[in-house]
């Protein structure tokens, strides 16, 4: 269980109707925003889209999410009892729209064409009458996908569009979080990683290239891996207060993406893999582990034979992120349940003086996402 991050000086926002600062707001109002009839618009098509997978293992089963983010069982006999009933359904919601993403324990992903997300609730919230970290990594989650939805939906056509603000709509994303939270009193913390697919426009009418918006805060993980050549093309830094208490967001924290979140551009090719993982992979699996496991599982599905001819499954594409995400939890999962497992956790462990031996159990949860042209 990692340590929640409670500074002396820490203050909880009572009021939340104050306007963000200006700086935070001209990336999204002045560069990208159209006008008020422009926003029914479709998002600009972009030439390249992700193709993707997900696997998720918890720790222990997710906790209901409380009102009124779910809509508790009906006292009364008279309202309907189908199962289809909302209330049955035992799905998120927030401000009367679905979430979006996943939760797993206390983690939540989410997947699109373009984005791809993971956040990593601090499970010692669980030990608070009023804690939810599944909540929160959620509802970040979901703001922050919705944001950059806007913000795509609201961008100029020409010039190629603009450019993606990950830093600015993540902190408009924790900013909904806390007007949804703080009237309510739901507490709790995450870390959050996310990477968002762009390009670059063509040079004298040659052809674009495909560029990754990459953007953490705290200790998952965003890593790129090229198949081709087994290489890691780039990897996200963790962010620690100090061991096993990364920077995160939410309750009491002093850390927000305006000013802790770092973001980067990272050149693409078409067949590179993305990877967005909570912790639970990177603490039980080493770098090369995880590159090996990529190109064996890209490998395999390549090999099936009894594939129909018509069906591409080039680098994994047409179903094979969802084989190479569920092989990367599976290894994982198999380190942190070994007690007699090596793991990245032990190692770090011990050189911070503690005594620990084998896997670390936790939530894991693997985004897999192809780069591939956007021909469909």
């Amino acid at each position: 269980m990692r340590a929640i991050r409670l500074p002396v000086t820490a203050v909880i926002p009572t009021s939340l109707s104050a306007p963000l600062p200006p700086r935070l707001l001209n990336p999204l109002r002045h560069r990208c925003l159209s006008s008020a009839s422009d926003r029914r618009r479709k998002p600009p098509r972009l030439p390249f889209r992700f193709d993707t997978g997900i696997a998720l293992s918890a720790k222990r089963a997710p906790r209901p999410f409380p009102p009124p983010f779910l809509s508790p069982p009906s006292a009364s006999f008279s309202d309907p009892l189908s199962t289809h009933h909302q209330s049955r359904a035992r799905r998120g919601y927030v401000n009367g729209e679905l979430l979006r993403g996943l939760t797993n324990g206390d983690d939540a992903v989410y997947v699109s064409d373009f984005f791809v997300c993971a956040n990593d609730g601090v499970g010692a919230w669980a030990t608070r009458p009023r804690g939810h970290a599944g909540l929160w990594s959620r509802l970040i989650l979901h703001f922050w996908a919705a944001a950059i939805e806007e913000e795509r939906t609201n961008a100029s056509s020409s010039e190629g569009g603009c450019h993606p603000h990950p830093v600015a709509t993540l902190q408009a994303a924790y900013r909904k979080t806390l007007d949804a939270t703080v009237t309510h009193d739901w507490q709790g913390t995450t870390t959050t990683c996310g990477a968002q697919l762009h390009y670059k426009s063509p040079d004298h009418g040659g052809e674009p290239a495909p560029l990754l918006y990459v953007t953490n805060l705290g200790d998952s993980r965003v890593m790129v891996v090229r198949p081709r050549t087994r290489d890691v093309v780039y990897k996200t830094t963790e962010q620690w207060h100090w061991f096993d208490c990364p920077r995160q967001l939410g309750t009491n924290s002093p850390d927000t993406p305006e000013v802790n979140a770092v973001t980067e551009a990272v050149d693409l090719e078409v067949g590179d893999v993305v990877l967005a993982m909570s912790d639970g992979v990177v603490d039980n699996l080493w770098e090369h582990e995880i590159v090996e496991s990529v190109v064996k599982s890209i490998a395999n599905w390549e090999s099936i034979e009894d594939q129909p001819s018509h069906v591409d499954r080039t680098g994994g594409r047409n179903g094979g992120m969802n084989t190479l995400a569920d092989d990367l939890m599976k290894a994982a999962r198999t380190v942190a349940m070994d007690p007699f497992a090596e793991s990245p956790f032990m190692e770090r462990a011990i050189e911070e003086g503690l005594a620990s031996e084998g896997g670390k159990p936790d939530d894991i949860s693997v985004v897999a996402a192809l780069c591939i042209k956007n021909d469909a």
